[in-house]
């Protein structure tokens, strides 16, 4: 029997590869965006269960190598003094969106207190999740005492309902909240050859990839973020146990983001689609783990009480969002770095066509990782005296 390995890992490429061709092809394909598709195909391949069971420690390994590549070319690109005058809304936005989660899980948990054994801790879970993401979730587990049954089932929602919650977020999220919340405004470029360059950088185009002047620059760029994930790995190896995944985003990012000042660098034509690319194939990886039959099992309160998490914790933030005047760009890309964390960030954004929220989404999920665990176990603690 050939290796799973041998085969899944070209299927991923190569189906990554084509999808994105197929929208650069197609007006109406590229209407909807690769990042859509491969999510979609993705969710396809999981809910019927199409690759055998040891299919998911190579799609978990995928998922996580291609984000660490993907991040430093998607900085390479960036201009951070443009982003420091975005300052002041992302962390408006944090806080509405901090206040989006503990609201609508402290409403949860007294809706459904219970039907729910050990309510205040699944509400310590959620609140570490969709605030710092799946690490903070483990590691509250573990401080919270959760049992394994009850954590596995809590998971497995989170997994499906944050599955449709971030497709309709790349898919119609932009539009409808165009309704009620103002547009993201562009930051001015200063010079005609830097209007050029962003104009040949946008997130769909791959024309002229594959010519020698763009191809072995990127390719190049490829290399270089290698280096820069490696030593990320290093960091994040003599780190502390509860901190190796802050120390290594913390770390990719830095260095994508000194990698960008360096004029050579920041120039590389192709770098940042390339980019973009392994983030097809980390939706592509990443979504076909999930099952979205779970939506229609029969269930108790759980699913209701993280779907409320979820969603509840989004409306609360657009309200507020609404009252500040916060933008709609920003609103959906700080959602995504608490219910996601940061590695979600450039899928989002590229959906988005809005680079420039990228490092804001990455910053707002740091501190998200860093303030998770804390939150979890305080908030726990709180509606547990109210059992």
């Amino acid at each position: 029997m050939i290796p799973t390995a041998v085969w899944l890992i070209p299927f991923y490429l190569i189906a990554s590869a084509l999808i994105v061709f197929l929208c650069n092809r197609f007006k109406w394909m590229n209407s909807v965006g690769a990042i859509l598709w491969a999510y979609g195909l993705g969710l396809v391949i999981g809910s019927l269960r199409l690759f055998p069971e040891g299919s998911i420690k190579i799609q978990n390994s995928i998922s996580e190598i291609a984000v660490p590549l993907a991040i430093p070319m998607l900085l390479f690109s960036l201009d951070f003094k443009r982003w420091v005058k975005l300052a002041k809304t992302t962390f408006l936005s944090m806080l509405t969106a901090f206040a989006g989660v503990v609201i609508a899980i402290s409403i949860g948990f007294f809706l459904f207190r219970d039907s729910i054994p050990e309510a205040n801790k699944v509400a310590g879970m959620l609140s570490g999740v969709y605030t710092g993401g799946t690490p903070n979730m483990f590691a509250l587990k573990t401080a919270l005492g959760v049992d394994n049954d009850l954590f596995i089932k809590t998971q497995t929602f989170d997994m499906v309902i944050c599955a449709v919650y971030l497709m309709l977020l790349m898919s119609v999220g932009q539009r409808l909240l165009h309704f009620i919340l103002p547009k993201f405004k562009k930051t001015e470029v200063s010079d005609k050859s830097a209007v050029d360059f962003e104009e040949e950088a946008e997130f769909d185009s791959y024309t002229g990839f594959f010519r020698k002047e763009n191809f072995w620059p990127a390719l190049g760029s490829l290399g270089i973020a290698a280096i820069i994930m490696a030593i990320g790995v290093i960091a994040m190896e003599i780190s502390p146990q509860n901190s190796k995944m802050i120390v290594l985003i913390l770390t990719i990012t830095t260095l994508g983001l000194g990698a960008s000042f360096i004029p050579k660098i920041n120039r590389i034509n192709k770098s940042f689609q390339l980019g973009m690319y392994l983030i097809v194939v980390f939706s592509l990886a990443i979504a076909s783990m999930a099952d979205i039959r779970m939506l229609f099992s029969a269930t108790n309160g759980l699913f209701f009480f993280v779907f409320i998490a979820v969603f509840g914790s989004f409306i609360i933030q657009t309200l507020l969002s609404s009252l500040l005047k916060i933008d709609a760009d920003t609103t959906i890309i700080t959602s995504t770095a608490f219910v996601f964390s940061p590695p979600f960030v450039p899928v989002v954004a590229g959906a988005l066509k809005n680079k420039e929220v990228i490092i804001s989404g990455i910053t707002v999920g740091l501190i998200g990782y860093a303030i998770g665990n804390y939150l979890g176990v305080t908030l726990s603690y709180l509606l547990g005296l109210t059992l």
